[in-house]
């Protein structure tokens, strides 16, 4: 039995007697106090603060939540701005999974990632042999998503020839194929989103105004993490639980490590946050200390 243990024990013990003799109340706070766990060496168990799946209760994120509120309901298409790292694909699923799509399929496409001549494809759909290596007839997120809703990320890296035909599947509500002659008629919602300023694009003539005004039918800002005073700590919370589950490892923070946490800017907002607590469950002894965050936050202290 270690130090600790025994100690515990003998206390309890003591809390027992006291208990017996009728000196509980008299000594129950300096006892309770003497069992419990370091503050280093405990998890707040309290409920996790969160709404549509995101995590934390500032000001900024309640207001995120009650325009969700009125927006989730409808059917139109909405444009979700924020930094990168900040959420907005949580923002469209939740759009998705609390809206009238409910149980329809969602399907997401970075425009980003895709190289500009196959975005068309995947998009839209492709028929045998229309190019190479077109082996097979493919049907494309818009057609399989029929009836429910197609979330595309970094919209303001879609390439310009592929803006108007976007524009068509908003205002006919019908997709063509690559290699076909036919349409297809599609009922889709459309939730997009970027880290870019698209009005600035517009001005600009890099992004069509008449597409834009089509997908900001509603607008929901994501605020930066800076921004979300008290938030971090909750996240911090959430994350440890994720770990957990992901890695099999309960893992505790001492409020020093928290504090700097706290402190720092999150230029990379959720996602970085995520990805430190991530490395440092990782490599800690299952206390996370300052010593185990990354030198940029350390130096903080």
């Amino acid at each position: 039995m270690s130090d600790r243990q025994e100690l515990r024990a003998r206390l309890e013990a003591l809390l027992a007697e006291a208990r017996a003799s009728g000196e509980y109340e008299a000594l129950r706070p300096l006892l309770e106090s003497a069992l419990a766990e370091p503050q280093s060496e405990r998890r707040d168990d309290s409920k996790i603060p969160m709404s549509y799946g995101m995590v934390g209760d500032s000001k900024p994120m309640r207001d995120v939540a009650a325009l969700l509120d009125k927006v989730v309901q409808s059917d139109v298409p909405v444009l979700v701005l924020g930094e990168t790292g900040t959420g907005k694909e949580l923002v469209a699923r939740a759009l998705h999974q609390y809206g009238l799509r409910k149980g329809k399929p969602f399907l997401a496409e970075n425009c980003a990632a895709v190289p500009a001549d196959l975005l068309e494809s995947e998009l839209f759909g492709h028929k045998k042999g229309s190019f190479t290596g077109a082996y097979i007839d493919r049907p494309g997120h818009f057609v399989a998503a029929d009836k429910g809703t197609v979330f595309l990320d970094e919209i303001g890296d879609m390439p310009s020839p592929m803006q108007p035909k976007l524009l068509r599947v908003l205002q006919e509500g019908e997709v063509r194929p690559v290699g076909s002659n036919k349409v297809i008629k599609v009922d889709v919602r459309i939730v997009a989103a970027t880290n870019k300023d698209l009005r600035a694009m517009c001005k600009a003539g890099t992004f069509r105004e008449d597409l834009y005004f089509r997908l900001a039918v509603l607008t929901v800002q994501l605020p930066p993490l800076r921004d979300r005073k008290g938030d971090v700590r909750h996240l911090v919370r959430f994350f440890l639980d994720l770990m957990e589950k992901e890695m099999g490892r309960r893992c505790t923070i001492t409020p020093e490590a928290l504090e700097l946490l706290d402190r720092w800017r999150w230029p990379g907002n959720v996602r970085e946050l995520e990805n430190e607590i991530r490395r440092t469950v990782a490599l800690s002894d299952g206390t996370i200390k300052p010593s185990d965050l990354s030198p940029q936050i350390r130096a903080l202290a």
